[in-house]
């Protein structure tokens, strides 16, 4: 497994990935659109979940091509990256459950946030994040659960309304999942971590 890290802090494979990080930030913004414009503007910073955890990510990955750690970004981006990213391939799942359909753009999404995920765990030996940090990030995160619940500002999956509850009942443990693995992975003593090599 370390024998990725090479791969993934070679600085021509970090502008390749800040390059699909900010297309699909950019497109995922674009999804939201519809759901922008009917939003109050005091929730629209707590809408858009995915796609800002992917800028939180792109701005991640511009640190690191400029040898820098930009630690509250980095803690953000992997506790919303495994949050949102896992979220939204179970929440296409359950669509394909309820509808027995799945269609092109679904298995784009289940892929694209699978990756997501992935990404954001990767990069945890290269972050350094300090539990501060870490509080910071776990109010953010739990605090974007209510706006979604409770003021229902949640994405918008209509075959999916009958089972809001318990999405959000799930959704509420996936968020402490998401900082629990990133207390796991960038803060606990012996942790693996690995200078950037771009430094």
């Amino acid at each position: 497994m370390k024998q990725i890290y090479p791969i993934l802090g070679n600085r021509m494979f970090l502008i390749i990935l800040l390059i699909i990080n900010t297309v699909g930030t950019v497109y995922g913004y674009y999804w939201y659109k519809w759901q922008l414009v009917e939003t109050p503007p005091i929730f629209l910073p707590f809408v858009p979940d995915s796609p800002t955890a992917s800028l939180f990510f792109v701005f991640v990955l511009i640190a690191f091509l400029l040898g820098k750690n930009w630690p509250l970004l980095e803690v953000l981006a992997i506790v919303t990256l495994v949050k949102y990213g896992i979220w939204a391939v179970i929440m296409n799942l359950l669509v394909f459950q309820v509808t027995g359909v799945v269609d092109p753009a679904a298995l784009m999404l289940i892929f694209s946030h699978g990756a997501m995920a992935i990404q954001g765990i990767l990069y945890a030996p290269f972050y350094r994040i300090k539990l501060w940090h870490l509080v910071i990030a776990a109010i953010w995160t739990l605090h974007n659960d209510v706006i979604d619940y409770v003021f229902f500002m949640l994405p918008r999956y209509s075959v999916l309304n009958d089972y809001i509850p318990q999405i959000g009942y799930f959704t509420f443990w996936l968020s402490i999942f998401s900082i629990g693995i990133t207390y796991y992975l960038t803060i606990r003593k012996n942790r693996f971590s690995l200078e950037l090599p771009t430094k």
